[in-house]
Formats: C-alpha cells, structure tokens, sequence
C-alpha cells in the first residue's frame, strides 16, 4: 500500500511518514513545494537510512495520488487542500489528523470549526471521499522514536466502515498501538477537543501522555 501525506514536512506528518515506513508501508511526502518535501525527506533518509526505498517525496498531487491519503497540514487549511486535490482524491480513504486548538494564557482551548470539526469539514468539502479521524493523540516525539513502541489507543471514527477497517489494519501494524473504532464521524468533534486536555497534561506534568483506555475485552481491530 502507497499512503500519502498531505502537508508531511511538518512535525506530525514527518513523524507520522518515518514511523509508517518504517513498518512497512510506501509513504511518499508530500508538499506544497516539491523541494521542501525533498529536504524533509533527504533529512529523514539520513536520520534513518533504513528508510530509504520505502520514503519518498513530491508535492501535493503526487502525495494526493497515493491509495490512502492523510492530510497532516495545519487544521484551518485542512479541508481547503483536500479540496485542491478533490478529484485525485475522489472515492479513496482520506484520514484527518488535525485539531483545532488555541492557547489561552497557560491553557489549551478546543476551538469549533465549521461542521463542528475538522474532520467533518473535510468531508464536506470533499464528499466523494471516505473520511476517517484518527492519529489526532499520537505524540510526534514518540512517534520519531523509530526503535521503540508507542503505548497508546488510537480513536478512530467514520461513517465508512470499510474506510475505518483500512485505518484499523495500519495503526495495528505500528508497534505498542491498539486501534479503536469510536464510532461515526460526528464523533470527531469530541476526539478533536479531547487533545487539549492531554497538552494541558503535558504542560503540567512535563510529559507526554497518551490515551490509554481499560476496560475493552474483545480484540478491537474485530470491527464489526
């Protein structure tokens, strides 16, 4: 599978591209400027040059391309660049990752964007896609630490089931991830906000957390 990241050069979205090569997938890194996503990409090859044949780059439309498509840009152009790219995106697997958030003094505060969240914002402006949230609480430090696991839940909801099983089968490749189906997209609104509270937790514990939920008995990757 060819998975493409929309906006990859920033923290998130290069993390994000490094950890999914790294366990197997084609990522291609993509960007506005084609040579910006060159630079991430030869900076990450240098980093970890395991990565090589399975990391490359390109711009928007060629990330856009790619069998399932992630969009790790800024949440306020989120659903502006799926729409740029709406035809080559028409009938695939779109993953929204972003959250929209405002710091207020010493506090993280969840802002409501148009439809209620980014995700679904993103779905309505590309609506011949299967727009899934996920990976909005995933830790970018951690996720650069190629060699070790990542011990978190990862929520996961849509209002395509076949879409939400495509997301399920990556995020249980990676290492230390348990995928959870949270239910349709309009669920995203509360998965969105929710990662205010975990800043505001890193804040004043000087950590990292990470959703960690108990409690589920059956194997959730059986979506059903």
């Amino acid at each position: 599978m060819h998975i493409g990241i929309l906006g990859g050069t920033g923290p998130a979205g290069s993390a994000l591209a490094a950890r999914l090569a790294s366990i197997g997938y084609h990522v291609v890194i993509g960007s506005r400027s084609k040579y910006r996503a060159m630079e991430a990409c030869d900076g990450m090859i240098v980093k970890w040059p395991d990565l090589e044949g399975m990391l490359t780059y390109g711009d928007n439309p060629a990330a856009a391309d790619c069998e399932v498509v992630i969009i790790a840009t800024p949440w306020d152009s989120a659903a502006t660049t799926a729409q740029e790219h709406k035809e080559a995106l028409a009938g695939k697997v779109v993953v929204s990752m972003a959250n929209a958030l405002v710091r207020v003094g010493h506090e993280f505060q969840p802002l409501v964007p148009p439809r209620g969240s980014v995700a679904a914002h993103v779905q309505a402006a590309v609506p011949n896609c299967r727009v899934v949230a996920a990976f909005h609480h995933l830790p970018a430090t951690e996720l650069g630490h190629l060699g070790e696991p990542i011990d978190s839940d990862v929520l996961i909801c849509g209002d395509d089931l076949d879409a939400v099983k495509t997301v399920s089968a990556i995020v249980t490749k990676i290492p230390g991830c348990r995928p959870l189906d949270a239910g349709e997209l309009s669920n995203a609104t509360a998965i969105e906000a929710f990662t205010a509270v975990l800043l505001q937790l890193n804040v004043r514990y000087k950590t990292r957390v990470a959703p960690k939920l108990t409690g589920i008995k059956r194997d959730p990757r059986a979506v059903s």
